[in-house]
Formats: C-alpha cells, sequence, structure tokens
C-alpha cells in the first residue's frame, strides 16, 4: 500500500488546491517519492502512477491534470482542458470547473490563485528569472481577461528555496539592480562576495505591487527539508544525477 500523499493548503484560497510534498510517491532511489517531473530521468510509468495519484487526491481524473512546458518565460496560457501537446509557458488560467492546473518545481516558486467570486483560477512556476521578467503580473493579467478582479484575487507561494540557502554571485545582484533599484532589499550579505537572495519575500513583493488581494508564502523552504521536498540546488551540491520535481494544483 502507498503511503500517504502529503498535500499542504492555505486558507487564502477559497478553491481545492494542494502544493504536494514528495510523500506518498512510487518513485525510487534519488527520486524516491512523489516524483511528478515528466522531465526528469526516472520511469515514466511509474511518474504516471505518481501524476495519477495527486489527480485522484484532488478528486479528479489524471486526463484532468494539465501542465505545460516550463522554460522561465513570462507567458501565461488560458486553457479550458486537457491538452494535446505541452506548449512552452509558466502559467495557465481558467475558469473551467473540473480542469486541475499544475504546475512542476524543485527550488523555484509554485504560485496558485484564486478569485472564488468569479470563478478563475492560475497557477505559475517562477523561479527568479520568471518572477523578474512578469510572469506572476502576466498570470493577473491573464485571469483578468477572464473576468477575475485583481483586488479579489488571493495569491499563494508554495514550498521554495528560502534566503538562508539562496547563495548566489555579485552579477545576479547587479541583475536585480539594474532591473529595479528597490530590489536590493532582498538580498543580504553571504561569505566573502556571496550574497542571499530571498525569493519568497520578491515573489510577495511583486504579488503586492501588482495589486492581489492577498499574498502569502507557505513558509516551506525545499533547500532545508529533504525528507518533504526535492531541490535542484541541493541535489547540485550533493552531485546527484537527477532531482524529482514537486507538483502544486488546483481548480474549481
Amino acid at each position: 500500500m502507498p503511503t500517504t500523499l502529503e498535500i499542504i493548503t492555505s486558507d487564502a484560497l477559497q478553491v481545492r488546491h494542494g502544493f504536494f510534498t514528495r510523500k506518498g510517491g512510487a518513485s525510487s532511489g534519488i527520486f524516491s517519492g512523489l516524483n511528478c517531473g515528466t522531465g526528469s530521468t526516472d520511469q515514466s510509468e511509474i511518474v504516471a502512477i505518481n501524476r495519477a495519484r495527486v489527480a485522484e487526491a484532488m478528486g479528479l481524473g489524471q486526463d484532468a491534470l494539465v501542465t505545460v512546458h516550463q522554460v522561465h518565460s513570462a507567458r501565461a496560457l488560458p486553457v479550458t482542458g486537457p491538452l494535446s501537446i505541452r506548449p512552452e509557458a509558466d502559467a495557465m488560467v481558467t475558469a473551467t470547473p473540473g480542469v486541475l492546473l499544475a504546475v512542476l518545481t524543485a527550488d523555484c516558486q509554485p504560485v496558485l490563485f484564486a478569485d472564488p467570486e468569479a470563478g478563475v483560477i492560475g497557477a505559475a512556476h517562477a523561479g527568479w528569472r520568471g518572477a523578474v521578467d512578469g510572469i506572476l503580473e502576466a498570470t493577473l493579467d491573464a485571469m483578468e481577461a477572464l473576468g477575475a478582479r485583481r483586488g479579489a484575487i488571493a495569491a499563494v507561494i508554495g514550498p521554495t528555496i528560502s534566503q538562508a540557502a539562496y547563495e548566489v554571485g555579485p552579477e545576479f545582484f547587479d541583475r536585480f539592480r539594474a532591473e529595479d533599484e528597490a530590489s536590493t532589499r532582498f538580498f543580504a550579505q553571504g561569505p566573502g562576495d556571496r550574497l542571499l537572495f530571498d525569493l519568497p519575500g520578491y515573489g510577495l513583493h511583486r504579488l503586492r505591487q501588482a495589486g492581489v488581494g492577498r499574498a502569502d508564502w507557505t513558509g516551506h523552504c525545499t533547500y532545508r527539508d529533504p525528507a518533504r521536498f526535492y531541490s535542484f540546488r541541493r541535489t547540485t551540491h550533493a552531485g546527484e544525477a537527477d532531482y524529482g520535481r514537486l507538483i502544486s494544483t488546483i481548480r474549481l
């Protein structure tokens, strides 16, 4: 019997959703747990089993689960049902009940959005590059195009890498400063010339500046908790060959 799935939720999102941890999956070895990344080198049939478990936990069949080919872009795609091919995008929005929007992450921010009054939801994959380029604002724009009201939208950032674990170089800092001088406050001094970047803090800042009604972070760090979360950076530091992907989902 599979172990129970662990699902993190937020009271801010008044629709069915879940930030899934790695617990309760069928994958083994370095992918041990609920690896939902089709782009990983894990066995495809095992990944399919994991994704089916996620859909079932959300009260839907596996065909309802919709993902895109994530490329760190600022493209948000409206969807009404299953996609025959996975287009390049980093967010999806829908007003169609029974469509399970899902994003995959392993340190980047999974961000779930909902305007329950309008019946419009969204899901975004927001790494630093996507956040700088405007993926969060693009998701809000796409939701508004479906009838959402920005001030009624709640946005929640799920498990992501925290500032204490996100060491970057001076060139990274320079890029953010060139974009917006105010963003320098999301950096703290690290060892030597290294800096520590607050990705969820930056994400919350962008969401609040964009005018959402509520913006939260669940407070979970992917890097610091290997028993619950996959982490690209932790895998890199450990010299492992590949890493699993966490899944975050939302539906009407």
